[in-house]
C-alpha cells in the first residue's frame, strides 16, 4: 500500500510565549501544498526499511515513520513486519513539514492496511506523540494551530486556483539559530482577522523569525523580494525556514533561480 505525504507552509508564524518545559506557544495558520514525498508499506515476514531519493541524515531509529510503527506496535502487539521504502523529495530541514507528513501518514497507512478503524481524533493523539507538527497532517485542511502546533482549529479558508512558487536555498538554519533570535510575545493582530482579508496580508501577516534570520542570511530575504517583484499577492518564509513562497493570482513569467537551489511551482 503507497501514499503520498504532502508538505505544508505557514501563513503567518508568532511565537507568543516561552513554556516552562523548554518549548515555545505558538500561533499559526497552516496549509497543505501538493509537493509529495511517497510512502510505501508491504506487510513482509522480515521487517525491512530503505529510502531512496533525498539524502536522510541521523539514524533509522529516529526516523518519525520507525517510530510510529513502534508507537502502533506497542498497542497492538500483534500487528505483522512491514517491509518499508520512502522515497524523499520534501527538503528537510527547510520548514515544511516533510517528516511531519512522513509520520502522520505512515499513521493513517497503518490504520489502513490493517484495518484499525481509528477515527482521526485517535490517529492525532498518536500523532502528537511523534512531532508538534504531526497532527496536523492527519486531517490534512488548512488549520490555526497554537500551543506547540498540536492544538488545531479548522479555519474556512482556501487559496484555491492560487499559483504557489517555493523556493529553497539550501541554507541550514537551525532551530536554535531560529529561536535566537525572536522576542516572544502575543501577537498584535487577530490571525483569523488578517486571514479573512486578503488585502492585510502583505503588511499583517507575519512570520516572527524573518527579522532575524533575514538579517542572518541575507540570500533568503532576496528571495522574499523577488517573489514580491514578480507579482505575488503574498510571499513569506515557512517555518523556521529556509524555503519561502509566493502565492500568485497567476503563474509567473520569466522567473529564474539559482541552478542549486530547490524549486517547486504548483496549481494549489
Amino acid at each position: 500500500m503507497i501514499s503520498f505525504p504532502n508538505a505544508k507552509i505557514n501563513l503567518g508564524l508568532h511565537i507568543t510565549s516561552k513554556r516552562k518545559d523548554g518549548y515555545h506557544e505558538i500561533e499559526t495558520c497552516m496549509v497543505p501544498i501538493p509537493l509529495y514525498d511517497a510512502l510505501e508499506m508491504i506487510v513482509d515476514k522480515k521487517p525491512s526499511w530503505n529510502s531512496s531519493g533525498l539524502d536522510i541524515p541521523g539514524e533509522a531509529k529516529d526516523n518519525l515513520i520507525l517510530k510510529a510503527e513502534k508507537l502502533l506496535k506497542k498497542d497492538f502487539p500483534g500487528l505483522p513486519n512491514l517491509s518499508i521504502h520512502l522515497h524523499k523529495n520534501i527538503p528537510m530541514g527547510a520548514g515544511l513539514g516533510g517528516g511531519s507528513a512522513d509520520g502522520a501518514f505512515a499513521l493513517k497507512l497503518m490504520n489502513n492496511l490493517f484495518d484499525l478503524h481509528l477515527d482521526d481524533f485517535f490517529l492525532e493523539e498518536y500523532a502528537a506523540q511523534l512531532g508538534s507538527d504531526c497532527p496536523f497532517f492527519i486531517e490534512n485542511t488548512p488549520k490555526i494551530a497554537r500551543g506547540r502546533g498540536e492544538i488545531l482549529e479548522p479555519i474556512d479558508l482556501s487559496l484555491r486556483g492560487s499559483h504557489l512558487v517555493l523556493i529553497n536555498p539550501g541554507i541550514h538554519v537551525g532551530t536554535k539559530e531560529a529561536y535566537a533570535g525572536v522576542s516572544p510575545a502575543p501577537p498584535k493582530v487577530k490571525l483569523e482577522e488578517v486571514l479573512a482579508d486578503r488585502n492585510r496580508w502583505k503588511a499583517e501577516l507575519v512570520n516572527d523569525f524573518e527579522a532575524s534570520i533575514f538579517k542572518n542570511h541575507p540570500k533568503i530575504a532576496a528571495i522574499k523580494d523577488r517573489l514580491y517583484s514578480a507579482g505575488a499577492y503574498y510571499a513569506a518564509m515557512s517555518g523556521s525556514g529556509s524555503s519561502v513562497f509566493g502565492l500568485f493570482d497567476q503563474k509567473p513569467e520569466n522567473l529564474t533561480w539559482q541552478e542549486d537551489y530547490f524549486v517547486f511551482e504548483g496549481v494549489l
